[in-house]
């Protein structure tokens, strides 16, 4: 059974950065994007801690962006063209929910990262997070829209109980 998150990842990484575009040129989209990716990352992580959650996930697909697009007033996904409807169905709601809250709390997300030396990813590859949990003033600049927390209050407030019960110190419990 697969169990590389990649395609979740990238898919609710490319969500957040369509729906809480960058402010500026090139530059800012790269930064923007390395920050969302780290905090879907870091939401992966959590939300498949194993091989099996990721590999269930993988089987059975996440469920896609329909309600994250309802709820943050995007165009219905019949609107979509075909192309964007593909990879739309490998987001997922509550990585897209958890990424949202750690982008608008940096303490959530301290305790976010330090929650994954629990699971098996960090052990396969070793990661920073330097842009998610010490972002810089460009960091932040280019990703206004994207760290703003009235903005992503309506995504972030989906699963954040979820997101503080798996960060209890002493609770570990699988997707």
């Amino acid at each position: 059974m697969p169990t590389d998150l990649s395609p979740l990842i990238a898919a609710t990484t490319r969500w957040l950065t369509v729906s809480y575009p960058p402010s500026g040129g090139a530059l800012a989209s790269a930064l923007c994007e390395a920050q969302a990716r780290q905090a879907v990352t870091v939401a992966a992580w959590l939300r498949y801690p194993t091989e099996i959650d990721a590999g269930l996930v993988t089987f059975a697909g996440p469920g896609g962006a329909a309600r994250l697009d309802w709820i943050t007033g995007a165009e219905p996904a019949d609107d979509h063209p075909a192309g964007e409807r593909a990879w739309r169905t490998w987001v997922d709601e509550v990585v897209a929910s958890w990424a949202a809250a750690l982008l608008t709390d940096d303490e959530l997300a301290g305790l976010a990262v330090a929650a994954l030396a629990e699971g098996e990813h960090t052990a396969a590859a070793p990661v920073e997070f330097r842009r998610l949990l010490t972002p810089g003033e460009g960091d932040r600049r280019a990703a206004a829209l994207l760290r703003h927390p009235d903005l992503l209050a309506p995504v972030a407030e989906l699963h954040l109980d979820q997101l503080i019960d798996r960060l209890t110190p002493g609770r570990f419990l699988a997707a």
